[in-house]
């Protein structure tokens, strides 16, 4: 085994627990990932070309790399981030690669260490990190690897053991790429999901235009409320015929709305003006619009999914020259209780529909979301996510929900991520921090071993597949 990786990392420290945790961690460690939600880029898989060099594969695409390094004072253009107005960056992978293993340092102790860790030994056969004195050796040995058929996309996938994968593209997007891996004949299930941010949310970058090519698309006047509706309606089903078997919402706030028709059609009519809509109305035309989506989904089983709290692109001189998803999302304090009351008034009792909800505020789990999921059939609690996606976080996560919401109003675990050598290694940590977890209850005598076998399964698979509707 590689010293990058222990075989022993993560588990608990008291060998009488570490005994438990390995032989759960047996159980559970060579299951078929399940990747419900992530960003990866559905045309690696379309295209299947090789990945272009170490830096395409590890560094540009990767805002939790990239972040780190500047805000150690590293401009994003000699990282290869691509500017808005295609203006010069740097493009010889090598170099990058060079400043990003001179600086590997600042990695020490974050999750983003351990992933970028494990894939150098499982998939690159690394002893040794990467450092300013061993870059070019890396470099050449990862490029001369992803030269081959085996570093393909697709040779990946099978490889990473993934069963399914989920994109995540907006309703103006064409699903070309999904179209062409359908197409191909190859058995990999890379399905969509359903992101109507761009044409729900009044205070997204062209929000206007956007609407203009929702219409484009539906063959619907989406400047009228009956014919906007019906134009998700229609987006929706299109995306169904692609595997989506989801939707995602990351808005603001978790705020939900319920009007009746006439005072909708009202708000609408004000966000979709030709004035500018005040910031009360665009919260409001968001908060609407989960209840909407909720309705919708109860029509066509779509599973729906809540990201709020994130304050996006906090940074706006980043935002201006580089555009979104560049790292500069910052978490904030997020209500949940009153906020969702709206939609759970309508709809939380409702046969057969299924909200995932997710946090940044980790001070809502024991005192809001872990009750609401502990009562409401509708809702389930999304893993723990992004800024928490780490071992400390997983741990809070489990400590501060299971006591209310139990592990069967959780859906296990799924990675979010945009850069495809972690999938593998995020999934690792999960299961190992969970059979940790769960080896602690064992001991304890709170839990039999055979129970947390079952448990540790349905966490690492069963209950992201089932809550997915996989």
């Amino acid at each position: 085994m590689s010293p990058l990786i222990h075989p022993d990392r993560l588990l608990p420290a008291d060998p009488s627990v570490r005994a438990v945790a390995r032989r759960l961690y047996e159980t559970v460690a060579g299951l078929p990932i399940i990747s419900p939600h992530g960003h990866t880029d559905p045309r690696w898989y379309a295209g299947n070309a090789h990945f272009p060099d170490p830096a395409q594969l590890f560094v540009v695409p990767d805002h939790y790399v990239f972040r780190m390094l500047y805000s150690q004072g590293i401009p994003l253009e000699k990282l290869g981030v691509p500017r808005r107005d295609g203006g010069e960056t740097q493009t010889d992978g090598r170099k990058i690669w060079r400043l990003f293993a001179a600086h590997y340092h600042l990695f020490r102790g974050t999750p983003t260490r351990m992933w970028l860790d494990h894939a150098f030994a499982t998939l690159f056969g690394l002893d040794q990190r990467l450092g300013p004195d061993n870059a070019d050796a890396v470099y050449d040995l990862i490029a001369d690897r992803l030269a081959t058929d085996a570093f393909r996309p697709r040779a990946l996938f099978e490889r990473f053991n993934i069963e399914t994968i989920a994109t995540t593209e907006s309703p103006l997007d064409d699903l070309a790429a999904h179209g062409e891996i359908r197409s191909s004949g190859w058995g990999g299930r890379v399905i969509t999901a359903y992101r109507p941010d761009p044409v729900v949310d009044p205070e997204f970058e062209n929000f206007h235009a956007n609407l203009h090519r929702f219409g484009e698309l539906t063959g619907e006047d989406t400047f009228s409320w009956s014919g906007y509706l019906e134009a998700h309606r229609k987006r929706r089903a299109f995306f169904k015929t692609f595997g989506a078997t989801s939707t995602d919402h990351g808005h603001p706030t978790a705020a939900t709305l319920d009007l009746p028709p006439a005072q909708a059609q009202g708000l609408f009519h004000r966000v979709t003006g030709n004035s500018p809509p005040s910031a009360q109305d665009a919260e409001a035309f968001r908060a609407l619009m989960l209840t909407q989506m909720a309705g919708m989904s109860l029509e066509d089983g779509l599973v729906m999914q809540i990201h709020p709290g994130a304050v996006r692109n906090h940074n706006g001189q980043v935002f201006e020259r580089y555009g979104r998803d560049k790292g500069a999302d910052i978490p904030s304090a997020t209500e949940y209780v009153r906020a969702l009351k709206p939609l759970l008034d309508r709809y939380g009792n409702a046969p057969g529909l299924s909200i995932i909800l997710f946090t940044l505020d980790e001070t809502t789990y024991a005192r809001e979301l872990a009750p609401l999921a502990g009562h409401y059939p509708a809702l389930r609690l999304g893993p723990a996510w992004w800024f928490h996606d780490s071992p400390e976080g997983m741990k809070r996560f489990r400590a501060m929900t299971t006591e209310t919401a139990g592990f069967y109003n959780t859906v296990g675990f799924n990675d979010d991520t945009r850069a495809f050598p972690s999938i593998p290694a995020r999934h690792d940590v999960a299961r190992r921090i969970d059979c940790g977890f769960l080896a602690e209850l064992v001991c304890e005598h709170r839990l039999d071993e055979d129970e947390a076998v079952e448990v540790a399964h349905d966490l690492a698979y069963g209950l992201a597949r089932k809550a997915y509707r996989l």
